[in-house]
């Protein structure tokens, strides 16, 4: 995947954020949080979005499964310096949602990640509900 559009890298446009504070046991030999670390925060920040745009609320009995993701590690993060993952909606389909998140370390974007995720139901992917497209509306990307 090339670079992000610089103007999805405007932590302003996302309406949800969140400070995660890394731990030593996220680093590399080379004292930068690892990759691997820096995926489980986008999981965690991603769970947080879902929460607050009434996820567990409005589609209870289902589950969630990530369809697709694109990690872009644009810079280099370091200990012990918290992060911010900002995030937000960025389209929304029948059964699925589109979730962009940039990761900021002193103002500066580090990460920017694109997720697909799908929710799942006993027999398949499962429409999300009118109450839970409502609430997700005010999560969305601004302009």
């Amino acid at each position: 995947m090339a670079k992000p559009d610089p103007a999805l890298l405007d932590p302003a446009r996302y309406p949800f954020s969140c400070r995660m504070e890394p731990r030593f046991g996220d680093l590399d030999v080379n004292m930068h949080i690892n990759n691997v670390a820096m995926a489980g925060m986008l999981e965690d920040a991603r769970l947080r979005l879902f929460r607050a745009a009434g996820g567990l609320q409005h589609l209870a009995g289902l589950s969630t499964m990530v369809a697709s993701i694109a990690i872009e590690y644009l810079g280099e993060t370091h200990y012990p310096e918290a992060v911010t993952v900002h995030g937000a909606v960025e389209r929304i389909g029948r059964t699925s949602q589109q979730i962009l998140q940039v990761v900021t370390q002193d103002g500066n974007p580090v990460v920017f990640a694109r997720t697909v995720i799908v929710m799942v139901g006993p027999n398949g992917p499962a429409p999300l509900t009118d109450d839970y497209l409502e609430n997700a509306r005010q999560w969305m990307l601004a302009a």
